[in-house]
């Protein structure tokens, strides 16, 4: 159960409060859109941990006595220092706000607060597809998965992944949400070739895939690149393929591996661009 729909539930037992982090300056444990909430059961999220979390708890428990004693209880701020004097040494600053939330308040939190996702397209249902959809599984992203192939998929996915069957399989990138990022590693390099051109059909008139990333080695890629150029495609449109894909640092090709290397890439991208709001290294 995720830390919202802890706190919505928490909240048909009584009145809460909410720290969130509004701003920070310098180095802070977590970044502004973090939160935790001090309910009647316990506490949920997180603003950082430490002495900030704990001072942050002080005034929110003061908070949350203040209202059951009849007390008036608007929102406020407040600002710390994470300096010595903080028992922290991140050396910069946090803003957070106070506000207490009700039952009422559920909707208009689960839309406030529902964590940002990015969406991707993964093509290819295989050992690295299916490892790799495991580690994306508790990370922001909302997964299109689509194969050619009948069978393909497990009964059961995580909740953040759709499967799709395609039939031509580069079909299906037509239909992905903008600012999708796609990882290509189907079962056949044909078909990685047709998938990988179609994305980039797609980048030259719409320019709203971010990451179009293809697993294999640099010789794969050299072969893939030859082939695209015949088809039409300029440097500066190939440059736009990641291949080899995964933090270059891994090499280990153990398919479970393969997946954290390539997740932790998607992240990269993830943070070097505008995030879609959420309705919410190896080769071959």
């Amino acid at each position: 159960m995720s830390s919202l729909t802890t706190l919505v539930h928490a909240l048909a037992c009584g009145p809460a409060v909410l720290v969130g982090v509004v701003a920070t300056r310098g180095s802070a444990p977590r970044d502004a859109g973090a939160w935790l909430a001090l309910t009647a059961s316990g506490l949920v999220g997180t603003v950082g941990g430490g002495r900030l979390e704990q001072d942050a708890l002080v005034l929110a428990t003061d908070m949350l006595k203040a209202h059951v004693e009849g007390q008036a209880t608007p929102a406020r701020e407040q600002r710390f220092a994470l300096g010595p004097s903080l028992g922290q040494c991140c050396g910069g600053e946090v803003l957070l706000r106070l506000e207490l939330v009700q039952q009422a308040d559920a909707p208009a939190l689960q839309a406030r607060l529902a964590p940002r996702h990015w969406p991707l397209g993964l093509f290819g249902g295989g050992h690295v597809g299916q490892a790799l959809i495991q580690v994306l599984a508790r990370l922001p992203f909302d997964v299109t998965w689509v194969d050619s192939r009948d069978g393909v998929f497990p009964q059961q996915v995580p909740a953040n992944v759709c499967c799709e069957h395609s039939d031509p399989v580069q079909a299906a990138v037509a239909a992905l949400p903008p600012g999708a990022r796609v990882v290509v590693m189907s079962f056949s390099h044909a078909e990685d070739l047709d998938i990988v051109a179609a994305c980039l059909i797609r980048q030259r008139a719409r320019g709203d895939l971010p990451y179009i990333g293809l697993i294999g080695s640099h010789t794969k890629w050299a072969t893939f690149r030859r082939r695209l150029a015949e088809r039409g495609f300029a440097d500066a449109e190939l440059a736009h393929v990641t291949c080899p894909i995964g933090v270059p640092v891994v090499k280990d090709k153990r398919p479970e591996i393969i997946a954290v290397a390539v997740a932790a890439q998607l992240l990269q991208v993830a943070e070097d661009t505008v995030p879609d709001p959420a309705p919410g290294a190896a080769g071959t």
